[in-house]
């Protein structure tokens, strides 16, 4: 039970699209990651997925809207909605997500930027 700083956990990796774990709380994770450029889009069919904005501006694409989440905002992306989050500009977008253990990176679909490790820090 310590005090976690979520801007010196974000200094502790470099690596973009590749969350790192910070906390459990019961059967859900805390990550945090870095995000620039587009990701990949995909759904998660039985879970649903925060995503809070700790530095930048994201961008949530839906196929019917995009959803701009300014620094200090949250979007709860429901389970079984696809979805493609993505930065603008070159900008590096710094978030914590808040999602079940059982939740795989990019759901069933399978990238380059499919990651299937989150490093504990």
């Amino acid at each position: 039970m310590k005090s976690i700083n979520l801007k010196e956990k974000h200094a502790e990796f470099t690596k973009q699209w590749h969350p790192h774990q910070i906390a459990i709380v019961d059967d859900m994770q805390v990550l945090l990651a870095k995000l620039q450029g587009e990701f990949v889009w995909h759904a998660h069919e039985n879970e649903d997925e925060l995503f809070q904005v700790i530095k930048g501006t994201l961008y949530m694409q839906f196929h019917d809207r995009t959803e701009v989440v300014n620094e200090g905002e949250l979007i709860v992306v429901p389970k079984g909605v696809e979805h493609n989050p993505m930065t603008k500009n070159g900008e590096e977008v710094h978030v914590l997500l808040f999602e079940k253990m059982t939740t795989a990176h990019t759901g069933k679909v399978q990238h380059e930027k499919t990651q299937t490790h989150y490093p504990k820090i």
